[in-house]
């Protein structure tokens, strides 16, 4: 059987073609943005269609998405573009976007990776993790409906975290008639927000997801419009440089690396700034100074490394540095803070009550915290700083917390990595909620008091009053609610049920749990007081009644 073989210097030309396009898409700056908005506001249609008409989809891709349509798909005989990025079976049942869908694509000009985020505000969460690593936010709003409470969340939300590139999409242009009136009456509305949220400038695009028009190429479906069309915006806006690597140097460390006994590293992401081999640093918060001995990579020793880079530094002396530890410019050094001020993004179901602990994780490191004063949260419907009161699920404000450990001071103006953090709940290990570091305080607050955690119920019908106090408890929005009689203690099997009672609602309360303890405490056994102090709130008879 005879084979044909392509000539020599044809296969050797076509390698060269490949490397060269390789080194020429490697060159390409690259872009993230996310589209957000309002339910139903079409932003999977629209990211479909621009991934389809750039030519990004392969014939099995098609192939498929037709079949989908057939099968899943909501516009009759046509593609259902948002199929493509709607991939989850309650997704294409409900028609709504869940979970947030990364899609990486390229033209001749850039790179983009494009997170679709969901409307829904069940799901705000998903878009705040969408938002917290993108240059730019498109912003979409139907023609319709207008201006809508999740547009201005979202836009809210994107502003909060330091995304400066805005895009109002004005989408289903086709459903008013491509109206210009109507357009200019959104935009109009939206800059108005914009100008009360911080934003301090957006590009409008009015245009069709699902026909195409003004997705790559301007049409000529609405003439009134002479500006960029959404591709042709997405390859020329100026995307986020490494602007950072001009700051002071800072790298939190994400692990030890020890392969043999002669070697021993520390790696990490630089966060900001840049290194080289000599550079005076500081351990944090062993406060040992040393020098940069080598910085380390998988392709070899460097002589420089700048923020965006994973290295691993070997330092000239021996010093106690673990992950969670930050290694930092020897000139340029934070404040160690103890206290943070903060904007945050309720996301859980649950309310959030002042005095509540958490587990807070910024950057590498994971220390407790306690919310120590909620000052305001903010009415989305006119950005005014509304009364303190319980955070609910969505809610923006701004708090006060104390941690149990010195962070180093960094805001998150600052620097996006090491200014944001998120809080986990101690008990269930979820993620209730994410914030921005805006400032620092010195200590507690003259007069702050945080409210009692642990109540001691005393009195002959102390069973029952525990049980009408946990019950009223988690009418307040205590999810986390324990009685600690003498059947729970009991199975600790420890002589002193008393001292045990007290150490183990210690341990409860600093995981964020209520606890109520109905042990009855014989004077002449133990001193009330030792076990009753500032931390602890006695009540009996009608006190239940919190």
């Amino acid at each position: 059987m005879a084979t044909l073989l392509k000539p020599r210097d044809s296969a050797q030309s076509t390698a060269e073609e490949l490397d060269s396009w390789i080194e020429a898409t490697q060159r390409k700056s690259l872009l993230r943005f996310i589209t957000c908005g309002s339910v139903d506001d079409g932003k999977s249609t629209l990211i479909g269609r621009m991934l389809h008409d750039s030519r990004q989809l392969f014939e099995d891709q098609l192939s498929e998405l037709a079949s989908d349509s057939r099968r899943a798909g909501t516009q009759g005989e046509e593609l259902d573009f948002a199929l493509l990025v709607d991939g989850l079976s309650a997704e294409r049942e409900q028609g709504i976007t869940i979970d947030v869908a990364y899609r990486f694509f390229s033209t001749d000009k850039r790179k983009f990776i494009v997170a679709d985020t969901p409307g829904h505000e069940q799901y705000t969460r998903n878009m705040v993790t969408g938002a917290s690593s993108a240059d730019l936010a498109v912003i979409l709003v139907d023609a319709r409906k207008g201006v809508l409470t999740q547009t201005r969340r979202h836009s809210f939300i994107a502003q909060l975290l330091g995304i400066r590139n805005i895009v109002l999409a004005v989408n289903k242009m086709d459903l008013v008639g491509y109206d210009q009136g109507v357009f200019d009456s959104i935009v109009e509305n939206y800059a108005a927000f914009a100008s009360e949220a911080g934003i301090q400038g957006f590009t409008a695009i009015p245009l069709s997801g699902l026909k195409g028009d003004n997705v790559i190429s301007r049409s000529a479906a609405l003439p009134w419009y002479r500006g960029p069309s959404l591709l042709e915006h997405l390859e020329t806006v100026p995307a986020r440089g490494r602007a950072s690597a001009e700051g002071p140097f800072r790298m939190a460390v994400q692990g030890v690396s020890r392969p043999d006994p002669d070697f021993r590293g520390y790696a990490g992401r630089i966060a900001s700034g840049r290194i080289r081999p000599g550079d005076p640093v500081i351990l944090f918060p062993a406060g040992v100074r040393t020098f940069v001995e080598r910085i380390v990579t998988y392709d070899g020793d460097l002589n420089e490394a700048v923020a965006g880079q994973s290295v691993t530094l070997t330092l000239s002396d021996e010093a106690d540095c673990s992950r969670g530890d930050m290694i930092v410019s020897g000139s340029a050094v934070p404040e160690p803070v103890h206290r943070i001020e903060a904007s945050l993004v309720w996301m859980a179901e649950e309310e959030l009550f002042r005095g509540r602990s958490f587990w807070l994780k910024i950057g590498t490191k994971t220390v407790s915290a306690r919310i120590d004063t909620i000052r305001s949260v903010i009415n989305i419907e006119d950005l005014a700083d509304g009364a303190a009161r319980p955070m609910r699920l969505n809610d923006i404000g701004r708090v006060e917390i104390d941690l149990d450990q010195r962070i180093l001071g960094v805001r998150y103006s600052d620097n996006r990595k090491l200014g944001g953090f998120i809080l986990i709940d101690k008990l269930t290990r979820a993620t209730v909620a994410a914030g921005l570091v805006e400032d620092f305080g010195t200590g507690r607050r003259e007069g702050s008091q945080v409210p009692s955690a642990i109540r001691w119920v005393t009195g002959p019908k102390r069973e029952a009053w525990a049980a009408a106090a946990a019950e009223r408890l988690r009418a307040l929005g205590h999810h986390h609610v324990v009685i600690l009689d003498e059947a729970a203690i009991h199975a600790f099997g420890a002589p002193d049920m008393a001292r045990t009672a007290r150490q183990a609602a210690r341990l409860l309360a600093s995981a964020g749990a209520q606890v109520l303890i109905t042990l009855a405490v014989s004077p002449d056994r133990v001193d009330r007081g030792e076990l009753i102090d500032s931390e602890t709130q006695e009540i009996g008879g009608d006190e239940w009644v919190i």
